[in-house]
């Protein structure tokens, strides 16, 4: 406790991080007053009552860091944004340049490739913009708006999007942490008041062993998301001696670190993605004069509401993801040619391909693990709501993923200014 008292002092004497933490607080408070503006002609009771029989919209709200609740001005948060960088890590697939620019060309090729996930932001937002005024108009949420009032509502809901990753970007440039992150961590702690409330509204002192129940789960799966995130599986690497006239270089022994969650909340995301648009589809099918569309579309929510349905087909997604996104993210062959280039080796592997497939094969053991981890966080909160029937005490938990690994890169980061700055 007194070494965290002292490394607050730290922080706050000096200028410079604390300019930084500031600019971080004062976007902060522009996101929040932003998404507490709603657009026009809103049903405050629909809207509430959609909300909580939708679990897909539930989820991407926490995404929209809380602006989707309410219909806000930034309603689309920065789901537009990380649409656009989802789109651009599959197109590595299809288009081999793109993918050298990511992987190879270093630092300058990862802002290129960043800049097109920003040009493809707008379209995503204006996409989206109209797919979620046209659903609500169907839902009888929002009036029936007319050719100009929707292209104004639109336009709003797409320039709040960009404002926010904007905004995102200069988080990251002038403050500490990733931005676009921040903004997400915000929209969920800011929600935590209004569920806290609610939760002593409806307090029943007959449920008192559930809520302690509740506190002892939530305290081991925030242990759980710790050490899952920070478990690395280190592959023992030697650097060979080499001797230049009178002096000999190398003969390093290190390790190359293998981290269990590889793909961090990523195929959480590409999960919602996909069981999120299905549903926008048939929800607004629904509302259509042809009686056989209405009711083909009426069974195919049907399922996808149901919850068991749901909870399987999220998980298995989830952990299907989570390898797609490792296969992309993380380049065996790569990481094998450059040890090879450096003089570098893995003891008792030959360079090479050999080292590729050795780290190929300890890559997919330790990605079950975080496959089956991020998993079962993914379905948490329907897991908690049957065992305890409270929806308020459901353990958010991809919220509480992102939390957590939001706050430890954060701790991690100010560490290291402190430390450089000490230096």
């Amino acid at each position: 406790m007194d070494k965290f008292i002292e490394k607050t002092k730290q922080v706050f004497k000096d200028r410079i991080l604390r300019k930084k933490i500031v600019f971080i607080l004062v976007a902060f408070i522009i996101f929040r007053a932003f998404a507490s503006v709603p657009i026009p002609g809103i049903d405050i009771s629909n809207l509430e009552q959609f909300f909580s029989q939708n679990q897909f919209l539930g989820l991407l709200n926490i995404f929209s860091g809380g602006g989707l609740s309410n219909l806000s001005l930034v309603m689309l948060g920065v789901g537009p944004y990380i649409t656009g960088s989802i789109i651009m890590q599959l197109l590595t697939i299809m288009f081999p340049k793109l993918k050298a620019l990511y992987h190879e060309e270093g630092e300058a090729g990862k802002k290129k490739f960043t800049q097109y996930s920003r040009l493809l932001t707008l379209p995503l937002a204006l996409l989206q913009g109209f797919a979620f005024l046209t659903l609500l108009q169907k839902q009888n949420i929002i009036g029936q708006l007319g050719t100009f009032d929707l292209v104004s509502n639109i336009l709003m809901i797409a320039a709040g999007s960009v404002l926010l990753m904007w905004i995102g970007e200069l988080m990251t440039e002038f403050g500490i942490g990733n931005g676009i992150s921040l903004l997400i961590f915000a929209g969920i702690v800011a929600g935590l008041p209004a569920q806290i409330s609610q939760l002593l509204y409806t307090f029943d002192v007959s449920q008192i062993p559930i809520y302690l129940g509740f506190l002892v789960a939530a305290a081991l799966v925030i242990l759980g998301v710790v050490i899952v995130t920070e478990a690395e599986r280190p592959i023992p690497v030697t650097y060979a001696k080499r001797v230049r006239g009178m002096k000999v270089y190398g003969g390093i022994s290190t390790y190359l670190p293998l981290r269990v969650n590889q793909a961090g909340v990523m195929p959480i995301i590409f999960a919602l993605s996909i069981l999120l648009f299905p549903q926008m589809i048939f929800s607004f099918l629904a509302n259509v004069q042809n009686a056989t569309i209405v009711s083909v579309s009426s069974f195919i929510l049907k399922i996808l509401t149901n919850q068991v349905f749901y909870g399987i087909l999220y998980f298995l997604l989830v952990f299907l993801f989570t390898y797609f996104y490792t296969a992309i993210t993380f380049d065996p062959d790569s990481i094998a040619t450059n040890l090879q280039k450096s003089g570098a080796f893995v003891p008792g592997i030959r360079p090479g391909k050999t080292t590729s497939e050795h780290i190929s094969k300890i890559l997919t053991r330790i990605t079950f693990v975080g496959a089956l981890f991020l998993g079962v966080i993914a379905i948490l909160p329907l897991i908690m709501k049957s065992i305890t029937g409270i929806a308020s005490l459901a353990i958010g938990g991809t919220a509480l993923l992102i939390v957590v690994s939001v706050v430890i890169d954060l701790i991690k980061k100010v560490d290291a200014q402190v430390a450089m700055r000490e230096y």
